[in-house]
């Protein structure tokens, strides 16, 4: 069997795959975050992305792909962080001002919002929160993902398209 004719959805070419690359792209997070159970995460996410996506990756980019989606799960994770972060920093002096029916619909919407930003595809995810939490310029996301500034133009359109149907009010 020739490289080429090689099928990554075949179990057995699949083992071999992760045999030979995951402790690469292990490594390839770890050296990002420096948390061990972090990049083991990462690195079965990719994995398993990988295997969802068997059909579509051409058996030779393999180690491209993995290398992609790891540090694409990488940075929405690091994202993700940077919102929590800044919603700790908001004061919250609770206790006199705020009801306790305003602090449920405000944690109720965040819910919301977190749920609506994590059905957004992984495109429009990337883009929409290198944007709004980064600051990114459609420019800089462009040079960093590689894509036509079209592209992320397109991609946050469709995400705020999206996340405008999911949750109301936004």
């Amino acid at each position: 069997m020739t490289q080429s004719s090689k099928s990554v959805c075949e179990q057995p070419v699949f083992t071999k795959l992760f045999e030979t690359h995951a402790e690469d792209i292990r490594n390839f997070i770890y050296y990002k975050c420096g948390d061990k159970d972090q990049a083991e995460d990462v690195m079965q996410e990719a994995f398993i992305k990988l295997w969802d996506n068997c059909k579509k990756v051409i058996y030779e980019r393999t180690k491209g792909f993995l290398c992609t989606v790891a540090n694409n799960l990488f940075l929405n994770q690091v994202a993700h962080k940077k919102v929590r972060l800044e919603y700790a920093k908001i004061p919250r002096s609770t206790k006199n001002i705020e009801s306790p029916d305003y602090v449920m619909e405000e944690k109720e919407f965040m819910d919301k919002l977190q749920n609506a930003i994590s059905e957004l595809s992984d495109g429009q995810r990337e883009v929409f929160l290198l944007n709004r939490i980064d600051k990114k310029t459609y420019n800089e996301i462009a040079e960093m993902l590689d894509i036509s500034v079209k592209a992320v133009e397109k991609r946050m359109h469709n995400a705020l398209k999206q996340l405008r149907k999911l949750v109301k009010n936004i």
